[in-house]
């Protein structure tokens, strides 16, 4: 039985990506890389999608990608605050769902904009490097109570399988 393209079923062109990164870096793998994956994302139900990339030595997270360029720019950045998020997301590995707006005010500085865009839910999944750490975050909204258990099975398939080319491109803007 061959994959299926259903909303919850991840399967676009991930191979693409793949094979992107074993090509000389054109300029067109960020294209591929983050417009598939924010397709894929959108086709479950994602209204706003941004990478974020984590930048160390700076101490902050750069904003790699968006769908959404004039609240949310591509340079755009947050100082890495470390609290009950940073501790789940980037020191535990593990992503971040909060399914309501109440459940992401006190971590997000912007989530008045966030919910006046419509939005009341949000997962960040982080893309864990081969040596265990997070080089950055896949950061996702839609509105209140999206982020249903099988939801969240289907984002977490696309991040994995394009995991390789995410964090090759990461790794080339912002090596860890």
């Amino acid at each position: 039985m061959g994959p299926t393209n259903s909303p919850l079923q991840p399967g676009r062109v991930h191979g693409q990506i793949a094979a992107s990164v074993t090509q000389p870096n054109n300029g067109s793998i960020l294209t591929l890389i983050y417009t598939t994956l924010h397709a894929d994302c959108r086709d479950i139900g994602t209204v706003l999608f941004t990478v974020s990339v984590l930048d160390k030595s700076a101490d902050l997270a750069r904003r790699a990608y968006t769908s959404h360029p004039v609240d949310y720019p591509t340079a755009g950045t947050k100082p890495i605050t470390r609290d009950g998020w940073y501790d789940h997301v980037i020191a535990g590995g593990r992503s971040f769902v909060a399914n309501t707006p109440a459940e992401f005010a006190k971590y997000f500085s912007d989530h008045a904009l966030i919910t006046s865009l419509g939005l009341g839910s949000c997962m960040n999944i982080p893309v864990i490097s081969d040596a265990n750490r997070v080089a950055g975050t896949v950061n996702l909204l839609a509105h209140a109570g999206h982020f249903d258990a099988d939801r969240q099975s289907a984002y977490l398939a696309i991040v994995t399988t394009s995991r390789s080319a995410l964090l090759a491109e990461m790794n080339r803007r912002y090596p860890t």
